[in-house]
């Protein structure tokens, strides 16, 4: 593997702001990104108390049935004395879901490995799963490479229920179909059938999104002690019975604040990312695993779908008694991390900055504070056969991106069009029509009233001309097959759907073609936390 970096335009303003320090951001964040940063949060977390021994009692309870590797163990027992951990999460998608799941698993264990040096104490990777998310349909595809260009796999179980991936059974039958799909789109290598093998016995170990998804990750990262917990892990949910108390005491502030925040975040030009409401509970009741959205009217704490009605007393009851039967939302997902881990950093993608910089008066409601944000790596990966194509084409990755490419291959099909062959047709187009014409007044002339038949008559000979004409180019086309399909692969493989190739593709269709190292070799590279785009070269 090579490593390169490259400066790409950064179409996030709010991203764009962070990474330049912009003093406009100080109201939106506790911290600027900076070394000293670092040490200023641990000091803070010193004062601050957290049951790390129950913690870690719960994580190994959860990690327990995936394996536990001796780094984990080691990691568990520093969390048991105290450690602070940095925390990056991601919901559990089929094959880990799109690749930057794993760069952001990356992002955290490089940035625990560089402040533990830094600061002198051991700083732990911790990877939240948000298995308490029930949009199925988020988590429940990915996107292969079919005739040179992306195509989505999507698990064909459907439910109308809103059940959390972390109480969704997985039909194996039907997994497993979605699976030897994605792996007959990927292509016989040496690898195959080995990766194939190890992929499918995970997944009938397993019985929910969240069970593959973890066992997934484990086996990639176990080896770097890379911790996780399951949001809706119910001994995790039990932990949390107080802090949900605390939540529901203070509810009412909480949306008035973020909307006010989310309402400053806006008129600074950011947007409104979450779209706040200040009677929304931002909390759900979850009840037989099925999540629904809770928003305070009259006193009330209701869901007219699930007809459920709370009182502030009752949900307290609810928090004391069954803690699981309550989930986070994207307002009370990182006060919950907060009050739960000792949270040096917290690694995100640009949508979760966007949402973060709403919430730094809701953490201050609950006499809490902000963790440091640190964005995740964004990589590119380039096989080889990708590589060759560009040498060739003298292109880069940065021009693939950019759209330079994908303009090249339009001048190169236009420059190949036979327009000699459209001329003449558009000479018998004009023939005929003249031809019709002439037809048209003779019959007028003979007080013949055929208008309606010869009009039709005549649109099927131009549509003809139609077809001809595009039959014609097709079969140029086929003749400079190879190179408008070179085109197409460095424009599927780079910049998919013109996205980037982080967020279309899972990591197997990388290790299908590198090798069972891939993530390993991946960690060796020397990256640094930098607004920069990382390219991996195979």
């Amino acid at each position: 593997m090579e490593l390169e970096q490259m400066s790409l335009p950064v179409n996030n303003k709010l991203l764009s702001a962070y990474w330049s320090g912009s003093e406009k951001l100080h109201t939106f964040f506790e911290y600027k990104l900076h070394d000293t940063a670092f040490h200023k949060r641990a000091q803070y977390l010193k004062n601050m108390h957290y049951n790390t021994n129950e913690l870690s009692n719960i994580i190994r309870s959860f990690m327990e049935p995936f394996g536990l590797s001796p780094k984990v163990n080691e990691h568990l027992s520093h969390l048991a004395d105290g450690a602070k951990v940095i925390v990056g999460g991601q919901q559990a998608g089929i094959l880990t879901g799109p690749l930057y799941s794993i760069h952001k698993a990356i992002t955290v264990i490089l940035l625990a490995k560089e402040q533990s040096e830094k600061l002198g104490e051991k700083i732990l990777p911790l990877f939240w799963i948000a298995g308490e998310d029930h949009d199925l349909e988020e988590i429940n595809h990915t996107y292969t490479i079919v005739a040179g260009e992306p195509k989505k796999r999507a698990y064909s179980e459907r439910t109308v229920r809103k059940t959390m991936a972390s109480t969704t059974d997985l039909n194996k039958a039907e997994m497993k179909k979605t699976i030897n799909k994605i792996f007959k789109d990927f292509g016989e290598t040496k690898y195959s059938n080995e990766l194939y093998q190890f992929v499918v016995n995970e997944m009938d170990k397993s019985a929910t999104f969240t069970d593959f998804f973890a066992r997934l990750m484990n086996a990639f990262f176990k080896d770097e002690g890379l911790l996780m917990i399951d949001a809706a892990f119910i001994p995790f949910r039990k932990y949390e019975s107080t802090f949900f108390k605390n939540i529901i005491e203070h509810n009412e502030k909480i949306a008035e604040v973020v909307v006010a925040k989310e309402q400053l975040l806006n008129d600074s030009g950011y947007g409104t990312p979450i779209e706040a409401n200040v009677n929304n509970a931002n909390l759900f009741y979850v009840r037989d695993g099925e999540r629904f959205l809770l928003e305070r009217r009259n006193n009330h704490f209701v869901n007219d779908q699930a007809n459920v009605k709370f009182t502030k007393e009752e949900l307290l009851n609810i928090a004391e008694q069954t803690p699981e039967n309550l989930s986070n939302n994207v307002v009370t997902r990182p006060l919950m991390q907060e009050m739960t881990l000792p949270v040096l950093a917290f690694v995100g993608g640009p949508g979760e900055l966007a949402y973060w910089a709403t919430l730094k008066d809701a953490f201050s409601v609950l006499n809490l504070q902000m963790p440091i944000i640190v964005p995740r790596l964004n990589l590119t990966i380039v096989t080889r056969q990708v590589e060759q194509i560009l040498a060739e084409k003298q292109l880069s990755v940065l021009d693939v991106i950019t759209g330079k490419s994908d303009h090249l291959k339009r001048q190169f099909i236009e420059s190949i069009q036979d327009e000699e062959a459209k001329k003449k047709i558009d000479k018998l187009y004009k023939i005929i029509d003249a031809q019709y014409e002439d037809l048209e007044r003779h019959l007028i002339e003979q007080q013949i009233d055929l208008k309606q038949i010869v009009d039709k008559n005549k649109n099927y000979h131009l549509q003809q001309f139609d077809y001809l004409k595009s039959k014609i180019e097709q079969q140029v086309l086929l003749k400079h097959d190879n190179i408008i399909r070179q085109f197409n692969i460095i424009a599927t493989e780079i910049f998919p759907n013109n996205n980037y190739q982080e967020r279309v593709y899972n990591p197997y269709q990388y290790i299908n073609v590198y090798g069972p190292t891939f993530v390993e070799d991946l960690l060796k590279l020397p990256f640094a936390i930098t607004n920069n785009h990382y390219i991996v070269r195979l």
